[in-house]
């Protein structure tokens, strides 16, 4: 072949570009394949909740002030300073948007200098030649280095709105944390109450029984009863008693409970007696919207852990495409530090780096695959949440509407049983009737009182519960989280 049957320099210029697209194709053909595309599971709304369109009159801020007890009060606020659960969830806050920060600060440019002096002596008999080998010398290294990746395929904002997401996750956690121990403590500070109602009943029918007992002994002693009659007042004395310790009992749990709710040591309440005539209702909504979704912080919080998970499968897509790297550097090196900072000494250079995925026995696709399966159980639990949210809220409302009810036939009941008792008073000042008759009819009178005492507590139990369902008052601000850097 002669030279002249070479294809010319320009030629082979003219050659490149089509050599280069053809590799470039080779290699996008070459490369690992994401798969068939994945279609996430759908995700719950509020009409398919049961929830209307219609908006609901949203829950104070602090909703506890409402039942004006300043008792209470201060409770929640302690708790909400002082508690160990809520120091966790704010440390857990802490610690997520501490990682987003460093997810944001590893995606910007990266410079580095460094600085190394290494004192060796070189082997007489090795690869270095003379006149290193045989000798000792000081070696210096003085480099600054800048390094880049551009983010041309979407994985690094990605990553950190991913992290993003984890922390406004987290941030929506924390407020849910503190919902649920403000009611805890609403709610724990009203059974007291109850307890502390049903005792004072408790000691009236203790002396009713007692007062019974007297009257038998003295019918017995005339002949007018038999031993029967009076055994059975005798043993009704102790049973009273022993409802009595039962509700000290759970009055003395009831107010260690609280005592650790709010972050005391659990004898720290022994003295507590709250009033539960001196609980006022608050006022409820009459009926749920489709805003309850966004009032309810463990809602919010799942839905942000769609978003991040959702950022998840597009950071793993991105491990299919190029991964471009740029790194810069300059400095000085020597061999003797007297020469370090000579004019020849110094040193600098460019690395761009170029990696790209072609066969990898499937990791890359199985690593999507394990995103996309978070993705899917990241929908499945917000589902479950938005389902829960709804049904607990639709059934604090129900049970207030029936306890509404069964409130109105007891208090006809009540009624009509002082009214007894208040007929047999008056016939037994008129001599028309004896005192065990007016005791036996106090019985009922007690009976309503203790139901009464349960619904009240019931009403205002349920009532906190609803506040509690409603999102506590909570105002979404989770999307103003941003880190540090930005």
């Amino acid at each position: 072949m002669t030279p002249s049957s070479f294809p010319s320099f320009a030629g082979t210029r003219r050659l490149l570009p089509l050599a280069g697209a053809l590799a470039t194709a080779l290699l996008l053909v070459a490369c690992a394949s994401p798969g068939p595309a994945h279609t996430p599971l759908a995700a719950s709304t509020a009409h398919a909740a049961g929830l209307p369109d219609a908006a609901s009159q949203p829950a104070a801020a602090q909703w506890w002030s409402a039942l004006g007890d300043r008792q209470l009060d201060a409770l929640v606020a302690q708790a909400l300073q002082g508690s160990p659960s809520l120091a966790v969830g704010r440390a857990r806050l802490a610690q997520a948007v501490a990682l987003s920060q460093v997810r944001e600060a590893a995606n910007g440019p990266q410079a580095t200098l460094g600085a190394d002096l290494s004192r060796q002596h070189y082997t007489a008999h090795g690869l270095v030649p003379a006149p290193v080998a045989g000798n000792s010398y000081s070696t210096g290294n003085l480099q600054a280095t800048l390094a880049w990746a551009p983010d041309f395929f979407g994985q690094h904002a990605a990553e950190l709105e991913a992290a993003l997401g984890q922390a406004r996750a987290a941030q929506a956690d924390a407020a849910a944390a503190a919902n649920l121990l403000a009611a805890q403590v609403a709610r724990g500070y009203v059974g007291l109450a109850r307890l502390v109602a049903q005792r004072e009943v408790a000691e009236r029918a203790l002396a009713q029984r007692q007062e019974q007992l007297g009257l038998t002994r003295q019918r017995v002693g005339a002949g007018l009863d038999s031993q029967v009659e009076l055994t059975q007042s005798q043993s009704a004395v102790p049973d009273a008693r022993t409802q009595i310790e039962a509700l000290d009992e759970q009055i003395t749990l009831a107010r260690r409970q609280l005592a650790v709710l709010s972050g005391q040591a659990p004898g720290a309440l022994a003295a507590l007696t709250p009033r539960l005539a001196a609980l006022q209702p608050p006022a409820v909504p009459g009926e749920l919207g489709a805003d309850l979704l966004g009032r309810r912080p463990d809602v919010v919080a799942a839905r942000w852990r769609i978003e991040a998970a959702t950022q998840g499968v597009a950071v793993a897509r991105s491990e299919f495409y190029p991964n471009v790297n740029l790194t810069a550097f300059v400095g000085l090196n020597a061999l003797g530090l007297d020469r370090l900072f000579n004019a020849g000494s110094r040193q600098l250079g460019v690395a761009p780096a170029l990696r790209l995925p072609l066969f990898d026995g499937g990791r890359l696709r199985a690593q999507l695959g394990g995103r996309q399966a978070e993705l899917d159980a990241a929908i499945a639990q917000y589902n479950g949440v938005v389902l829960d949210a709804a049904r607990e809220a639709g059934d604090a409302l129900a049970s207030l509407h029936s306890l509404e009810r069964q409130q109105a036939q007891q208090a006809e009941a009540a009624a009509g049983a002082e009214k007894a008792y208040q007929f047999a008073q008056e016939r037994y000042r008129a001599g028309l009737g004896t005192y065990l008759v007016v005791l036996s009819t106090e019985s009922q009178v007690l009976a309503q009182r203790r139901l009464a005492v349960d619904l009240s507590a019931r009403q205002l139990d349920t009532r906190v519960a609803l506040m509690k369902a409603l999102g506590g008052g909570w105002q979404d601000d989770t999307a103003t989280l941003q880190t540090a850097a930005r």
